[in-house]
């Protein structure tokens, strides 16, 4: 029963057309299209949105990078069986980071425990995405609320998700850097993440 969602910005490497290739052979994969790059929090919304429509009971989310194993989807669905909210951590004991510079694994840990501390949230992984929701948690999640544009939109939904009294656990990971093409990771995402931050704090 398993279905898989592409959601491609308008792609300049040409990855739109190359999902639309493997379209062809595979009746349990869709592309979505979207007109331009709108944010990683957009296409978020707007891929669980078709989702929902669809159907799902359990939607997972991931990479397409191989950065999150797809090796580890039965545990996570396992996991699903007795939480409402499913983390694929890397900060959680059995998890690890490979292939990270020593500058990248200071900004996601500092990362991680300021937005824990500032939330009071008990997850060792808020920045990660590789989760797995139950469709209860999407569909209580107002996410015409949710203002993230980038990587806080994992923080936003998470603390959403703990907000409304849903279980969460956490799995442990092994994530590894991508062997080609460039994260999106920048400056002004990570500034997006830290102010952000605080405005959950203060407008809860």
């Amino acid at each position: 029963d398993l279905r898989v969602l592409i959601v491609d910005d308008c792609s300049p490497d040409g990855t739109g057309a190359f999902a639309d290739s493997l379209r062809e052979r595979f009746a349990w994969l869709t592309v979505l299209h979207r007109e331009k790059k709108d944010g990683l929090g957009s296409a978020y919304r707007a891929g669980f949105a078709y989702v929902l429509d669809h159907g799902a009971e359990f939607v997972m989310e991931m990479d397409a990078d191989f950065s999150h194993p797809p090796a580890m989807i039965p545990q996570l669905l396992a996991a699903a069986q007795n939480a409402d909210l499913v983390i694929g951590s890397r900060y959680a004991q059995g998890g690890k980071i490979e292939n990270w510079n020593l500058a990248r694994r200071m900004i996601s840990r500092f990362g991680n425990w300021y937005a824990r501390k500032v939330l009071a949230l008990p997850y060792r992984d808020l920045t990660g995405g590789f989760k797995c929701f139950r469709r209860s948690v999407l569909e209580a999640i107002d996410f015409n609320s949710l203002s993230s544009v980038g990587y806080n939109f994992q923080i936003e939904t998470t603390c959403r998700a703990h907000q409304q009294g849903f279980k969460i656990c956490e799995v442990p990971i092994v994530f590894t850097e991508r062997k080609t093409g460039q994260s999106k990771f920048n400056l002004g995402i990570m500034l997006e993440s830290f102010w952000k931050v605080l405005l959950l704090r203060l407008r809860d």
